[in-house]
């Protein structure tokens, strides 16, 4: 069970939207550039003033924001007829160096481990990169928790929402990131797993 199963819901509330887009002439590869671009901005800006209140509570609104981003693409895609290996290629990239920008300067962060942040991306590419080997492999695409990518954007806009209002998080903003760390690593496992599961049940399907 993770985040990302509430994503039919907030889809619905969005579909309003998605629909004024597609009217407009709104491509979904677009909305994935500009997401990625503003990712890109909001990640820099927080770089240079990881010390500043405005500059923390910036990320769980932009995280927010480009969760929506990031649904309407996908429906533009699918439901508007504007699906292509392009966008396939830019939707999966563009999520794994937007998460990347908008992480890493929380190693800047007083208080917060640099070693935990960096671990916590890379496992997070890693988790990503479970879930497209799946469908190399000749398995669905997977999205198994318990971290995946709404969890974790949950978690660190959650962060920077107290570190932003000025709690002093002490060593509980490390202890987070362990959990992090660990969750993402079981993600990485069950991603596999439940793949290799899959492609067995096919076989044994198809033998019969």
């Amino acid at each position: 069970m993770t985040i990302y199963d509430l994503k039919p819901a907030f889809q619905n509330l969005l579909r309003p939207v998605c629909k004024a887009l597609a009217a407009a002439g709104v491509s979904a590869n677009q909305v994935t550039v500009l997401a990625l671009v503003l990712s890109l901005v909001v990640g820099a800006t927080f770089a240079f003033n990881t010390d500043a209140k405005w500059a923390l509570l910036l990320i769980p609104v932009w995280l927010f924001l480009r969760m929506a981003l990031n649904a309407i693409d996908g429906m533009l895609a699918r439901e508007h007829d504007m699906q292509s290996a392009l966008g396939g290629i830019l939707n999966e990239m563009s999520d794994v160096v937007a998460d990347a920008a908008l992480y890493l300067p929380f190693a800047l962060v007083s208080g917060i481990s640099p070693a935990l942040v960096v671990c916590v991306v890379i496992l997070s590419i890693l988790t990503e990169m479970a879930g497209v080997v799946a469908v190399q492999v000749g398995a669905s695409r997977r999205y198994d928790g318990p971290m995946g990518k709404s969890d974790r954007a949950f978690v660190f806009g959650l962060l920077a929402l107290l570190l932003g209002f000025g709690l002093d998080l002490h060593w509980w903003a490390n202890a987070a990131l362990v959990v992090v760390a660990v969750l993402s690593a079981l993600t990485v496992f069950n991603r596999s797993s439940k793949a290799l599961k899959e492609l067995s049940a096919s076989d044994e399907n198809q033998s019969q």
